[in-house]
């Protein structure tokens, strides 16, 4: 007979919302709990319960709906960091009593800044580390990926910008979905930031043969990770572009171009060889000339602006006198014409034999 405090923790972790970034893990290997979490590391699995609703009120579940929050509801998402300007910073510790909703899309952690214009985070009460039968804590990293080679012939276009929802995903679905009309395979795939929907199913509506993210090689964020593990899973995410038959990709890099490690790859001499060139999305003229300087002393001219900038004629006008770049609007990066030029006019021209 089962004592009347016994706890069936399998029903509680299978019965829970799992968060997006949790896809790739194995559901049937999560049976038992560890309820050190304190010692959490980043891409830990942790079951919580919801205690407080702030400013998330959903969470992204793993089929790529969004599920209403409701009080002591339990959910599974991953221990980690996040850098977002417009909404937290937080690292990836998990306090015993309580821990935070750092994004929908499943990453707890500790918050440290807060824009001003966000409510407090949802507070989540963290009940124990997901573990399997042998008592080993599940992290997404045992469910990546496997590390690839990036192959030589892979045309990639990078798409980076002055900030957060500057317009780099639009523009990055935008050029998805031109390239695809123009009969490119391509991949779209996010390099850095933090696991979550939005940006996934924008790439997968945009008609992108293969779609992947730095969760897909084992991390719910790439804030705070080591530069060597960030440059493999780039490589990784092309390779496996790759493998799976795309002749180009598309790779959007989150945040700003200041943002410390998308500063850091874009410095790196093998990241930057594996793309033929980059877009830069700015919201206004000011962010463009900006931008444009910061990426002219590191070496890279962008191809085009892009991003909320077309939007106003006056700012498009602004910019093109500033930097002398050309502004190309989503409507025309879905133009296969427009798209494929961006693909031949880059340093290293896509070859012909790759285009289908």
């Amino acid at each position: 007979m089962k004592s009347a405090n016994f706890v069936n923790y399998t029903d509680m972790i299978q019965t829970a919302k799992w968060a997006f970034s949790t896809r790739r893990v194995a559901q049937d290997n999560a049976v038992s709990l560890q309820h050190d979490v304190q010692n959490a590391t980043p891409g830990d699995l942790v079951l919580g319960r919801i205690h407080q609703i702030g400013s998330h009120k959903r969470v992204q579940l793993r089929d790529g709906r969004p599920s209403e929050l409701y009080q002591d509801d339990l959910i599974v998402a991953a221990c980690g960091a996040r850098y977002a300007s417009d909404q937290f910073e937080g690292t990836a510790k998990i306090d015993a009593h309580s821990t935070d909703l750092l994004a929908g899309g499943g990453c707890l952690g500790k918050m440290r800044l807060r824009n001003g214009k966000m409510k407090y985070p949802t507070r989540v009460i963290p009940i124990g580390l997901v573990s399997d039968a042998k008592g080993s804590v599940l992290n997404l990293d045992q469910y990546a990926l496997l590390p690839t080679i990036r192959p030589q012939k892979l045309a990639a276009i990078g798409v980076v910008g002055a900030a957060m929802n500057s317009g780099k995903t639009d523009a990055a679905a935008s050029l998805v979905h031109g390239l695809r009309l123009a009969g490119y395979r391509v991949a779209a795939l996010k390099a850095t930031g933090t696991g979550a929907y939005g940006d996934y199913n924008a790439y997968v509506d945009a008609g992108a043969y293969f779609t992947a993210d730095f969760t897909d090689a084992g991390m719910v964020s790439t804030y705070q990770q080591p530069l060597p593990r960030i440059e493999q899973a780039i490589d990784t995410l092309l390779g496996t572009a790759g493998i799976r038959g795309c002749n180009i990709a598309v790779v959007e890099f989150a945040d700003g171009v200041l943002q410390q490690e998308t500063a850091a790859l874009l410095r790196n001499p093998h990241v930057r060889k594996a793309f033929n060139g980059f877009l830069y999305a700015a919201p206004d003229s000011l962010a463009a000339l900006g931008g444009h300087h910061a990426l002219a002393q590191i070496g890279i001219k962008p191809l085009a602006l892009t991003g909320l900038i077309t939007q106003s004629p006056l700012n498009v006008r602004e910019a093109e006198a500033a930097t002398g770049l050309p502004i190309i609007p989503r409507e025309q990066l879905r133009d296969p014409a427009q798209a494929s030029s961006l693909a031949n006019c880059s340093p290293n021209s896509l070859p012909e034999q790759l285009v289908v």
